[in-house]
């Protein structure tokens, strides 16, 4: 299941992804539109923009917008942004993995075929759904 916030994140790059080429969104605009409280959207868009996803323009005129085109941002790279590990179980991430302390053999787990099949089903889903995909 993913949180609150990276509903909230995704939310927000839709209307970003709608936005798109035409200049700096301000946060009133994507908080208001997507009933989403300021403050928890400004936390997440500063996160978004320190993971190379957004970029940020001060002053008059400024706001918030996409750094790379909306095909090429999906929903995984996101999720691993606002949530971490996309995986059911730590010793089937692929970017996070970690040795599950209560497993005394990864090779004869009977849970762990199951978790990567959770894992590789959710991230099919995840990563084939572009920002330009969402939107449409």
């Amino acid at each position: 299941m993913i949180s609150k916030k990276a509903k909230y994140a995704l939310k927000a790059l839709k209307v970003l992804t709608e936005e798109f080429g035409k200049g700096p969104v301000l946060i009133s605009h994507i908080a208001e539109r997507e009933n989403i409280p300021k403050k928890f959207l400004e936390a997440i868009l500063l996160e978004l923009r320190n993971h190379g996803i957004l970029s940020s323009q001060k002053g008059k005129g400024g706001g918030y917008l996409l750094r790379v085109e909306p095909a090429r941002v999906n929903f995984a790279q996101v999720i691993r942004v606002i949530d971490g590990p996309i995986a059911p179980t730590p010793c089937v991430s692929l970017h996070f993995y970690v040795k599950c302390d209560d497993c005394v053999d990864e090779a004869t787990c009977a849970l762990r075929p199951v978790m990567e099949q959770v894992r590789d089903a959710n991230l099919g889903v995840y990563e084939g759904t572009t920002l330009q995909i969402f939107v449409k």
